[in-house]
């Protein structure tokens, strides 16, 4: 197994992105408070500067030494584009690749199985967060989540979506599309993460939206801006009850060593505790 596939549960209450062009933001952007930061080479860099962007993110990310404590993403071009494939190639050619890759657009399972297959050919070990944000990616959302170990996370682009759908940007419009976005991620046991609230200026309509999310089975929310994380990681912080209910499952697996146990009652099987583990390591996260 490889190290991303053996990559131990991390938090992703909150993201943020920081664009490739700017190597100064990215340090900035890992002090915000975000779970996750996403270097961006895609919608956040003009054609023009699309090289440059690569160049520097990559050179960036050959000295990066973070601690893990915020979990670093490079987010590539489309790979149906020449610019997707000249960051990926850019990715396996690297001496110290990103850890993390977000691939956005993604319509099919086979599209990733072979970037899993060229990553692992080159011995490259990055983790995969996928965004599904078309019609073709919807509908095969269930097997797309399932084509790799690497994947972590599924992720929510609704702005696209709904332009593919033909729909208006709003819950009611979008939530058929969330709500298969989770099934697919709680099918693969992966993160599922929702697309940021646009309306930097309506805090109170960005909590309501994530609290919606964070009943639907979202583990987290993206952001547009560093004042918006800190309600993010609020509302995806486990409450204690949550906390300790969770608690109490692993150590009940941890004394029984079997794939069974009863818990106030209620027969509970080994496979919910990776669910249990997620819970409080979001909770220490939460603490810290």
């Amino acid at each position: 197994m490889s190290k991303a596939t053996a990559a131990a549960i991390r938090p992703r209450r909150s993201f943020i992105f920081a664009p490739g062009i700017r190597p100064d933001m990215f340090p900035k952007a890992l002090k915000s408070g975000a779970d996750m930061v996403c270097v961006d080479l895609e919608d956040a860099i003009a054609p023009q500067h699309k090289d440059e962007a690569r160049q520097k993110t990559l050179a960036m990310f050959a000295e990066y030494d973070g601690d893990g404590a915020v979990e670093a993403i490079v987010r590539l071009n489309c790979l149906r584009t020449p610019d997707g494939m000249t960051d990926l190639r850019a990715v396996l050619e690297s001496a110290k690749p990103p850890p993390a890759l977000m691939l956005p657009k993604i319509k099919s399972p086979d599209e990733v199985r072979l970037i899993d297959e060229m990553l692992g050919e080159h011995d490259q070990d990055c983790r995969l967060h996928v965004i599904i944000e078309t019609n073709d990616g919807l509908q095969a959302a269930y097997e797309i989540a399932r084509a790799s170990d690497r994947i972590q996370a599924l992720f929510f682009g609704g702005v696209d979506m709904a332009a593919d759908l033909r729909c208006q940007n709003s819950w009611q419009a979008l939530l058929f599309a969330r709500a298969r976005i989770v099934h697919a991620a709680a099918g693969a046991n992966v993160d599922v993460i929702d697309v940021p609230y646009l309306d930097l200026d309506d805090l109170d309509g960005m909590r309501r939206e994530a609290e919606q999310c964070a009943e639907m089975g979202f583990s987290g929310k993206g952001a547009i801006h560093p004042k918006q994380i800190p309600t993010l990681n609020q509302v995806f912080t486990p409450d204690e009850a949550t906390v300790a209910y969770a608690r109490k499952i692993v150590d009940a697996f941890a004394a029984a060593d079997t794939g069974l146990v009863v818990v106030d009652g209620k027969l509970i099987e080994k496979p919910v505790l990776r669910t249990m583990n997620r819970i409080l390591a979001t909770a220490d996260r939460g603490t810290a």
